[in-house]
């Protein structure tokens, strides 16, 4: 196998690069390509992975490379982690939303839309290049956020393509670790939208055991979640923890008007990270990179390949088309939800109807996604207004005045 990874240079790298390492076999790694447009970076991390790697006794190819094309050159799994326009456009979608009165988040209401817009362009022209150099049945497996619009935008175009984010995966390992089971025996039942989702079920051996885990473990799963306790019990089900920014708006709001950006804080952590990786004698991914987020990561992004790759029928939480799965979105939206992996790819689990309280956000938000992938194809500024005037988070019509505009001139801007 020959796995390709755009966006090479990023200080989550490592975390992947460790599961490769144990998990090499089950692969059958051949080839691994870090391809970035940041020369420094682009060293920087590709010396630490070759380190990693050589400990592990790696014996396949490792490159580094700015080319793009020869990194998909017959690659059959491309791995997409970028960040247009670095953590310096990170922190504009964290503040600029602020001045109009919204929360300010990298991709959840006004800032995920500025992301969007700098970012779908730029993927759907690597999958492009993915079309023309990898083989004809590689998968683009999308980790950049925000997942579910550039994963819709890549189906929309036609492209072989699944989305992934570790949320489940850090679901499952807690809760097995509270049921004192191997972390495979726990199936999280996961279903909404990308950072839009909600554990209705957990399932060991075909049981739903979710009642028991509250009754034993509800502070801890709350705690964990970020939402009271007494919330996740009357609703049934534990939010993800980007549901605080629906159900704790004003709460957000304010402590995000006077705290500081969670970007500033990131990007100290990856000058931190990437004197960590300069260092000759460090072949191992460092405890910091903890707090950068991403836990998990690498285990889930294997999981996944190996599924595709073998065709093992494995159940992965993945972002993929709705079809007829959840009842009340429409077919063509991008859904995140339990799905079975096979060599054609993923086929969700058949779901119960979401209720009331969940399908009502989840079709609004669902609806400002739709109209922000076309926003970030099109340009056009009337379709961007209308996608912010559907997510709920923001919705006032003199708002999204403010913000189109100077969004949409920041993108201009940055790109």
């Amino acid at each position: 196998m020959k796995l390709a990874v755009v966006g090479g240079g990023s200080t989550y790298t490592p975390e992947l690069v460790a599961g490769l390492a144990r998990e090499r076999e089950r692969i059958e790694l051949r080839e691994l390509w870090l391809q970035d447009i940041d020369a420094e970076r682009r060293e920087v991390v590709g010396g630490m992975a070759r380190r990693m790697l050589d400990k592990h006794a790696y014996s396949g190819l490792v490159e580094v490379t700015e080319d793009l094309d020869r990194a998909l050159d017959g690659a059959d799994f491309v791995l997409v982690q970028i960040r247009v326009g670095g953590q310096a456009a990170r922190l504009r979608d964290e503040t600029t939303p602020l001045a109009c009165g919204c929360i300010g988040q990298e991709t959840t209401g006004a800032g995920g839309f500025a992301k969007a817009l700098r970012t779908v362009p730029v993927v759907l022209e690597i999958a492009d290049r993915v079309r023309a150099n990898a083989n004809e049945a590689a998968w683009i497996v999308d980790f950049t956020n925000p997942v579910g619009i550039v994963t819709r935008a890549l189906l929309d175009a036609g492209h072989r393509a699944v989305g992934l984010c570790n949320v489940a995966i850090g679901f499952q390992r807690s809760l097995a670790g509270m049921l004192g089971v191997d972390p495979a025996e726990v199936l999280v039942d996961q279903v909404g939208l990308n950072h839009l989702t909600w554990v209705r079920a957990v399932r060991v051996g075909g049981r739903d055991v979710l009642p028991e885990l509250l009754a034993e473990h509800g502070d801890a799963i709350a705690e964990q979640s970020g939402h009271p306790l007494a919330l996740i019990e009357e609703l049934g089900a534990i939010p993800s923890y980007y549901l605080h920014y629906f159900y704790a708006h004003d709460e957000v709001l304010a402590e995000q008007l006077d705290g500081v950006p969670r970007a500033a804080t990131v990007a100290e952590i990856e000058r931190r990270l990437l004197e960590l990786y300069r260092d000759p004698a460090v072949d191992e991914k460092p405890d910091l990179l903890e707090q950068r987020g991403g836990a998990f990561y690498s285990e889930a992004a294997i999981g996944l390949v190996s599924a595709l790759a073998t065709g093992s029928g494995e159940v992965h939480v993945v972002d993929t088309r709705n079809g007829s799965t959840l009842a009340g979105l429409q077919v063509d939206d991008a859904v995140e939800v339990p799905a079975r992996l096979g060599s054609d790819g993923p086929d969700p689990l058949p779901q119960e109807p979401l209720a009331p309280e969940l399908l009502g956000l989840v079709q609004h938000v669902a609806a400002y996604e739709r109209l922000t992938a076309e926003a970030a194809v099109t340009g056009e500024v009337v379709v961007a207004r209308k996608a912010l005037l559907a997510h709920p988070l923001i919705g006032q019509y003199a708002m999204v005045g403010q913000l189109a505009e100077r969004l949409l001139a920041e993108t201009r801007a940055a790109t």
